[in-house]
């Protein structure tokens, strides 16, 4: 069944995948945008921790819990966003709908083997503003684009309690930002147009321990590294001379081609460390804190001011409760109920002003009747940013569904 899926789902993400505008957040004009969360539906909806080593779901935060696989598993998740964007003086809103992520895992005898396609960041703003002054000056800035990234890992366990892994990825993709200026009482107006090739290789690591306490309950804990690694961007610039027709279409009348440097951007180093603790497919609660060296990060360009990066903290807690996995005859109490917070200090500093993000969030993991595959839905309600100091403040909801299918592969037939 999974072969069959898998066949037909990758060549459709990737496409989707490399097209899709996957925020709409003004604050993904810096750096190379909007960092998403690299994890499944299911670790999303405990706000975003990640220390439950999972025997028939994909962990996409801890290469160590390949490892504790137990069925081969295809997991692919995708959001349906809306935000409201206000400031001091206006406010818009925003939908959006975005492909998440793409894995495959595999049990081979104490190894696990992933791999996958997922979305690093997002560029994704359309922003309008008229001056006030005497002779009108129109403006407008749009952006598209981001990095994904595919990965390979594998996981492995050293002993019953104790799994290591690490995961290989390879970033890329293209980034493309348009600057219009229109004067009123004017011909023409300028457009300046910006595109970065982003390309490049990182590396995360991990490691779970899990351990019995009273023969019912179980303590868990994760800790995951990932070093900090550089991206190179091939930049191109160009200035062009522009007329709005009586449609509304833009006419280029005059194109220069400017030279800008290539640059690099380096991703930061990030340390997790979390614990848990509950009875195994029946409850538990758990955090986690993660340390971000987001002071190395520089925009694209050289050029670009006002803005700054510091090393930030995100705080996760959450956990899920299953009434009872194994009810034969009632489904409701094997439905998986999840839940969590979590709040963030972005990295990014605007008119010195730290961007921070908090968020709620509700899950429910729905079994398919006779499998280990079942379908998840998760809920995000959050804020991020402020109307103060001359910025925006983003209040969003998103609504994620995850589909996850398990089953035995390379298993010897007794029988032809």
């Amino acid at each position: 069944m999974i072969q069959k899926v898998i066949v037909s789902v990758c060549l459709l993400f990737s496409l989707v995948l490399a097209a899709q505008e996957g925020t709409s957040s003004p604050y993904s004009f810096y750096g190379i945008g909007e960092v998403k969360f690299k994890g499944t539906v299911e670790n999303r909806s405990m706000g975003g921790i990640s220390v439950f080593p999972d025997s028939i779901h994909m962990n996409l935060q801890n290469p160590a819990h390949l490892a504790s696989l137990k069925l081969t598993s295809f997991a692919i998740g995708t959001t349906y966003a809306t935000t409201k964007s206000k400031s001091e003086l206006d406010e818009a809103k925003a939908k959006r709908t975005s492909l998440d992520y793409l894995a495959v895992g595999i049990p081979v005898g104490k190894f696990g083997v992933g791999f996958g396609l997922i979305p690093y960041s997002s560029v994704g703003y359309k922003l309008q503003k008229l001056s006030s002054d005497t002779t009108p000056i129109f403006s407008r800035y749009t952006g598209i684009g981001g990095v994904n990234k595919v990965f390979l890992g594998i996981g492995y366990k050293l002993t019953k309690k104790l799994n290591i892994g690490a995961d290989l990825q390879y970033n890329f993709g293209t980034i493309k930002t348009t600057n219009l200026r229109f004067q009123d009482g004017l011909q023409y107006g300028t457009r300046e147009n910006n595109a970065s090739d982003v390309r490049g290789v990182n590396l995360d690591l991990g490691l779970t321990y899990q351990t019995k306490v009273k023969s019912k309950y179980s303590f868990f804990s994760s800790l995951s590294y990932t070093p900090e690694a550089k991206i190179t961007l091939g930049n191109s610039r160009t200035i062009e001379i522009i007329q709005f027709l009586s449609s509304g279409a833009v006419s280029v009348i005059e194109q220069d081609k400017i030279p800008v440097q290539d640059t690099s951007i380096k991703l930061p180093a990030k340390l997790s460390l979390g614990s848990g603790f509950g009875e195994v497919k029946k409850w538990l609660l758990g955090g986690e804190i993660t340390f971000i060296n987001n002071s190395v990060i520089s925009n694209r360009f050289t050029d670009i001011n006002g803005s700054t990066f510091e090393n930030s903290i995100r705080y996760s807690v959450g956990g899920f409760y299953i009434p009872n996995y194994n009810s034969y005859s009632n489904y409701v109490k094997k439905i998986v109920y999840r839940g969590g917070i979590r709040y963030e200090n972005t990295g990014l500093v605007i008119q010195n002003k730290s961007i921070t993000d908090f968020a709620a969030n509700l899950g429910l993991g729905l079994p398919l009747g006779g499998t280990f595959s079942n379908i998840n839905i998760g809920l995000e309600m959050g804020k991020r940013g402020t109307v103060y100091s001359n910025l925006v403040e983003e209040n969003y909801v998103n609504l994620s569904i995850g589909l996850s299918l398990s089953e035995r592969w390379f298993i010897k037939r007794k029988f032809d």
